[in-house]
């Protein structure tokens, strides 16, 4: 079984209302929907270029590590992504001492 953390947050009643009522549909607890959705949300943004060109943003600046960017991206766009940052650190370095 992963590793499990527990998470506190706040949503509007009615979202978690409708979480409540289809869990009760598919005989599951809410917490088995929200973490379904939540699966689901990120395997999505990983296919959303725009959000895409936004986390290779964040990588590029250092707001995430490789580690986060293969969880966000997956292991093969997360590899691209570092040989394009290697490249233009390079290019920056060498503009910088032209």
């Amino acid at each position: 079984m992963p590793e499990r953390k527990r998470v506190q947050f706040r949503a509007p009643r009615s979202l978690v209302e409708r979480a409540d009522a289809l869990a009760e549909v598919v005989e599951a607890d809410r917490t088995e929907v929200l973490v379904d959705a939540l699966r689901e949300y990120l395997r999505d943004a990983a296919h959303d270029d725009e959000l895409k060109q936004e986390i290779a943003d964040a990588y590029y600046d250092e707001r995430l590590s490789f580690d986060e960017l293969v969880g966000l991206v997956g292991h093969e766009e997360a590899a691209n992504f570092r040989v394009l940052k290697r490249q233009l650190e390079t290019d920056a370095g060498e503009i910088a001492d032209a």
